[in-house]
């Protein structure tokens, strides 16, 4: 079998600076009292990055227990049906363990985790799938863990409630503001700063306060890397476009980060345009924010008019974020990034097109990128499949009445 490309590799690493920017974005905008943790955390990635160990030790549970390298799937029958005259490629990280791509991420923060010596884990989740992953990984490794979600997201994604409770992990439910993933990460900072010395805070969006948006980058960017070796071996040479839909931006830098230095390839980010952009019911930062400071760093966030964190919207749990991870702020002002967005009603659309099309039920959130694809421009199209669909056909049938 096909060994997989190297992780942490030092072959594509770009910014943040030393202050942990992304050009204007990024940084640290915390109370004082995490300043002392968030230093801890950046010397111990730091130093774990460098260990061969720790490096092997996570190559070897990608590889034996995630289920890397996840395949690569030409979906002629979805670029028929969607009026395509170009090649479509889907990368399946819905086959990964736990059925979405948050176990990249898991695995190697609950490894550093345990080199750091903290037993308690906590970690927020909407969709419930970065949930599931903490979950799973502390099973796994005998860790405490706790995971806090909006009630919202309990009710809308009670399956993947049903997942953590089984594995082990405490969930919290937050009654606060729109009882969503903001609301979620809100109680899980609060947590941590009130247990900080004992407790690690595994955040699964590639956002938050620095070291953590180069963290999850770094761990999640395999799935980039991947891509670029089987896109080779099947078409011989790299994509024209790669796609991937957008909420705090995990699942979308790691997809993207391989080929941000490599001008053939256009990037498409895809967010949640719910009811419509001039709805004011959506959850399109990119698209419809503007710069500020939400959970920690700066970047683009769904305000209101004075300056307040506005709710957002979306079907998909996961991308229902008022706020986009800094590298991605800054690559959409570089012009290296092209942003998308999707409806309600065209996730639902292509939900079911792929599903008919290819057998594949995919995540709501992987249905914005697959509802995009007629308006990406290219031959060769690779789309980001972040995750299976099993968690929201509950949310699918009630929408579909």
């Amino acid at each position: 079998m096909k060994e997989m490309p190297p992780i942490l590799s030092d072959a594509t690493v770009s910014p943040p600076d030393a202050r942990g920017r992304f050009g204007a974005y990024g940084g640290r905008f915390v109370p004082e009292t995490l300043i002392p943790a968030l230093d801890e955390l950046e010397r111990s990635w730091k130093e774990a990055r460098a260990d061969p160990r720790y490096r092997e030790e996570l190559t070897e549970l990608l590889r034996t227990y995630a289920g890397r390298p996840t395949p690569l799937f030409r979906a002629d029958r979805l670029a028929k049906a969607l009026g395509l005259s170009g090649r479509v490629y889907l990368k399946r990280e819905d086959l990964l363990h736990t059925g979405a791509h948050k176990l990249n991420n898991t695995l190697g923060q609950a490894l550093l985790a345990k080199r750091m010596g903290k037993r308690r884990v906590i970690a927020e989740t909407g969709a419930g799938q970065h949930g599931v992953a903490t979950a799973t990984v502390c099973a796994l490794l005998g860790l405490e863990c706790i995971v806090y979600m909006g009630t919202e997201d309990v009710r809308r994604q009670s399956p993947n409630v049903v997942r953590m409770k089984l594995l082990g992990a405490e969930v919290r439910s937050v009654d606060a503001g729109s009882r969503t993933l903001k609301d979620a990460m809100n109680e899980a900072i609060r947590d941590w700063v009130t247990n900080v010395r004992t407790t690690y805070y595994c955040i699964g969006s590639a956002a938050g306060p620095h070291p953590y948006p180069v963290m999850v980058r770094e761990l999640q960017k395999i799935i980039g890397e991947e891509v670029a070796e089987q896109i080779a071996g099947a078409e011989g040479r790299l994509p024209d476009a790669v796609v991937a839909c957008v909420g705090g931006g995990s699942n979308a830098i790691g997809a993207l980060h391989r080929f941000v230095r490599e001008p053939s390839v256009t990037l498409y980010g895809v967010e949640a345009a719910g009811h419509g952009l001039e709805s004011g019911k959506h959850g399109a930062s990119l698209a419809k924010g503007r710069p500020g400071v939400l959970h920690g760093s700066r970047s683009y966030v769904l305000q209101t008019e004075d300056g307040q964190i506005a709710e957002a919207h979306s079907i998909s749990a996961g991308l229902d974020y008022p706020g986009v991870g800094p590298e991605l702020s800054h690559l959409r002002d570089q012009g290296r990034l092209t942003v998308l967005s999707a409806t309600d009603t065209e996730a639902l659309q292509a939900f079911q097109t792929l599903a008919r099309s290819e057998g594949i039920l995919c995540a709501l959130e992987s249905a914005h990128a697959i509802a995009a694809l007629p308006r990406v421009r290219g031959g060769l199209i690779v789309v980001n499949l972040s995750g299976r669909g099993d968690k929201d056909l509950g949310t699918v049938i009630e929408a579909l009445k």
